[in-house]
């Protein structure tokens, strides 16, 4: 029962993501094409609230669920493998058509053809955890 919460917000999650179109492939490939404001307005509202949320953690010391303080620590200030990484989640992103929350909601929601994406997104994860040492960081 303790990770109760956890489900309960990973249901919310879902539903939130399919009814705000953010699990749609049209949706994304509107979005990669310039077509729709649509995912950016969905990105736009997460940036807001995240950079909202982290303020008030830091602001007001506020502690995870078991009690222990939550500690952010400052960027790197190299750009170049933020803008590498990001390259690289954003050719996984246009050619899957999810990233890595929607791929579940897509495969809960029934399209079990996600179930490749997730295998080689875990596969990807993986490997990069096999070569990370020898990796620029």
């Amino acid at each position: 029962m303790k990770g109760l919460k956890f489900i309960l917000a990973g249901i919310v999650f879902g539903i939130t993501m399919a009814k705000s179109e953010a699990i749609s492939w049209y949706r994304i490939q509107e979005m990669f094409r310039f077509q729709s404001f649509h995912m950016y307005g969905i990105i736009g509202t997460a940036v807001v609230l995240g950079t909202i949320s982290v303020y008030l953690i830091k602001r007001f010391n506020i502690k995870d669920f078991q009690g222990n303080a939550i500690v952010i620590p400052d960027k790197d200030k190299s750009w170049t493998k933020y803008i590498l990484g990001g390259l690289i989640f954003g050719l996984g992103w246009a050619l899957t058509g999810a990233c890595p929350g929607p791929m579940f909601v897509n495969i809960g929601y029934g399209f079990v053809t996600m179930i490749i994406v997730v295998i080689g997104a875990l596969g990807g994860t993986y490997l990069y955890g096999l070569v990370k040492n020898r990796l620029p960081h």
